[in-house]
């Protein structure tokens, strides 16, 4: 019988520390690299001077212009009514927050895709917005954090700092952001996706939308809107994964007036009858905005919360620490009554603000939002504008050629 040979035991070369580190670094210097080549092709194509520039005379573009057939101008009001009507918003300053929405939305159309992390996303727009709108504390920028809530969340999702979620192509994701230049807000929002069997989604969300905008007008009331929103909505079924969804109207979520500094002020647009007989005014300002979902069409709030924004009323007295007052008073002074995100603080000098800032919302100085959320697995899909009724005509402030 043949003696057995041993199998010698081959040992593979062995790396040292110092390859490996050499190794690690390489890699992620080509990270860094790709990284920055991204960055750059992204801002290559942005607008090299802010808005202003581009319209010296102060006079921007104005948005779509709907007239009345019949209406508020053959009605006699009350002089001091009307004349208040007129000087509530300069208009010229919400043409020019449009015009400044309309550049950073056409702008991000043309990078954003899969791969990329939301918070890049995220910073991408806010640092274009203050550049173009001329950033100067309250006085003009960014009306409330970043938007881009994915598939089942609808609304007030923005990511938190150390945040690595990444957008995919199968993602559903919700792009909301606003601009105020001193105090008047312009609020829009469109949806993002990549895989066409979202399309029809969209579609009916968009439609319902322009049903809302098309229905609005002076003494129109709100539950005639939200009825008109409803019937053409619910008119659409879409087909995902070989399932027929019928789109839902999200009834917890809702339109609303603007007022300087004042992103909800007291009226809502529902997105179905809601039996509200309230009316809108000549000189109202509205953010008519509706969601479709495939799932049961409520939302349940999701934490961690990102949106936040100072109580009304709320007064630093009322703080129990100098660390609740030294954080209350940033916020008031950096944001005034303006939603702001935990991503802003840490960016403004609070890094470590977590359980003082909660201590705020448990006292009632700050109010918090959390993500808002339909049934999991279930996909949702917004479009926003902001409109202005006008004396003898409706103007979509925030209309482009892109929706």
């Amino acid at each position: 019988m043949p003696k057995k040979v041993k199998a010698k035991k081959v040992e593979e070369p062995r790396v040292s520390d110092d390859e490996l580190l050499k190794n690690r670094m390489e890699v992620l210097l080509s990270a860094n690299i790709e990284k920055k080549e991204e960055e750059e092709k992204i801002n290559s194509t942005r607008l090299k001077e802010p808005i202003s520039a581009l319209y010296k005379e102060g006079v921007y573009p104005k948005g779509e212009i709907v007239y009345f057939v019949d209406g508020p101008t053959s009605r006699e009001k009350d002089e001091k009514q009307r004349k208040e009507a007129i000087e509530r918003f300069d208009i010229e300053k919400l043409r020019k927050g449009a015009e400044v929405h309309r550049q950073v939305r056409t702008w991000t159309q043309g990078w954003i895709k899969p791969g990329m992390r939301m918070i890049d996303i995220t910073d991408h727009i806010e640092d274009y917005l203050a550049f173009l709108i001329e950033k100067d504390g309250i006085k003009a920028g960014q009306a409330f954090p970043t938007g881009c809530s994915l598939n089942s969340v609808a609304a007030h999702w923005t990511p938190n700092s150390g945040d690595r979620t990444v957008l995919s192509y199968d993602d559903v994701c919700k792009i909301d952001f606003g601009t105020q230049v001193e105090g008047a807000i312009i609020d829009s929002a469109w949806t993002v996706t990549f895989n066409p069997v979202y399309d029809e989604l969209k579609n009916a969300v968009q439609a319902a939308t322009n049903a809302g905008i098309k229905e609005a007008g002076i003494d129109v009331r709100l539950c005639d809107v939200g009825e008109k929103i409803n019937e053409v909505m619910t008119s659409y079924e879409v087909c995902i994964n070989n399932k027929v969804y019928p789109v839902k109207p999200i009834k917890n979520l809702h339109g609303h007036s603007m007022e300087r500094y004042t992103i909800h002020a007291g009226k809502s647009v529902p997105l179905y009858n809601n039996k509200d007989t309230t009316k809108m005014e000549e000189g109202e300002l509205y953010a008519i905005e509706t969601f479709g979902s495939t799932g049961k069409g409520r939302v349940v709030d999701e934490y961690p919360c990102s949106h936040y924004m100072i109580a009304p009323d709320a007064s630093s007295i009322y703080c129990r620490t100098d660390k609740e007052r030294k954080l209350f008073n940033h916020i008031k002074k950096t944001f005034s009554t303006l939603a702001f995100s935990r991503k802003w603080l840490d960016r403004t000098g609070f890094e470590r603000h977590i359980l003082t800032l909660n201590s705020l919302v448990k006292q009632g100085l700050v109010e918090e939002y959390p993500a808002l959320t339909d049934t999991k697995g279930c996909f949702t899909a917004q479009y926003e504008h902001s409109i202005l009724l006008r004396s003898n005509c409706k103007e979509i402030l925030s209309r482009g050629e892109d929706y």
